[in-house]
């Protein structure tokens, strides 16, 4: 009994994170504060990135209380300038960068146009906010990476919007989702030999916050539940599993991987 319980604590152990550092962009909202704590709670140095400092405080507040180590980071991800400065606050603090989570993004609902007309100052904004800031942090991040010798992991957040149209004036949101896939499969090629590996969660809707709004329609919730296999909404929780798997050394073989994770959305698509 005793040898079965010290290889289930051994495997189990691939799954930490101690001594590592992991920055978590988009940590003050809902899927980012969750993973900044389960990155926490398994060992790793978190660094807390937000828009504001406030709630970004907040969130390496609880992980300190918690007994984590923790910092945040205050900028504005769709610049170079701030991007590589959220980089190098890290560096000063820790030492290292082994992981780098992106998940800001989102603003689709509140851009919606024909694809025919959509306006180019909405087509950039929504660009920006979730392709430029994934690309500048995960460069700066990717530096520090290499640069260290140690390998790493790079986590980006996509959407099932990357691999599925919708009739809805999504046309800036699924390109930019779509290209953030993409941007995955080449970055995953181009580090590889760095011992970085890089993958993507594409999640469907999760409750959070940011979804609250459009969830709180009843019609259009059922409906959503109903082209669903799994019959239900995902859940912050429901991304941990995932997240943890390809951030550690229990996925040391996976990259340039999109892990669509939407409870059979897309299967039966």
């Amino acid at each position: 009994m005793g040898e079965v319980v010290a290889q289930a604590v051994n495997e189990l152990e691939r799954f930490r994170l101690d001594g590592r550092v992991a920055i978590v962009t988009g940590g003050t909202g809902g899927i980012g504060s969750r993973l900044c704590e389960a990155l926490s709670r398994v060992g790793a140095r978190v660094v807390v990135h937000g828009r504001d400092a406030a709630r970004a405080q907040a969130v390496a507040q609880r992980l300190q209380d918690e007994d984590g180590e923790a910092v945040a980071s205050v900028a504005d991800l769709t610049s170079r300038e701030d991007a590589d400065r959220m980089v190098d606050e890290a560096m000063a603090a820790y030492g290292r960068v082994d992981v780098i989570v992106n998940t800001v993004g989102g603003g689709a609902g509140g851009a919606l146009y024909p694809a025919e007309s959509y306006p180019e100052d909405e087509w950039d904004r929504i660009l920006d906010l979730n392709l430029r800031s994934a690309l500048l942090p995960t460069q700066a991040a990717a530096r520090a990476m290499i640069a260290g010798g140690n390998g790493g992991r790079v986590l980006h957040f996509s959407s099932v919007r990357g691999q599925l149209g919708i009739d809805n004036g999504f046309s800036a949101y699924v390109a930019a989702k779509g290209a953030l896939d993409a941007l995955t499969r080449q970055q995953a090629t181009e580090w590889a030999k760095h011992g970085i590996t890089v993958n993507t969660i594409s999640p469907t809707f999760v409750a959070t916050a940011q979804a609250a709004s459009l969830l709180a329609d009843e019609e259009f919730r059922a409906g959503l539940e109903r082209r669903i296999p799994l019959h239900r909404i995902a859940e912050t929780d429901d991304v941990v599993g995932a997240s943890l798997l390809l951030c550690t050394e229990a996925g040391s073989f996976i990259t340039g991987q999109i892990l669509t994770l939407d409870g059979g959305l897309t299967a039966c698509q």
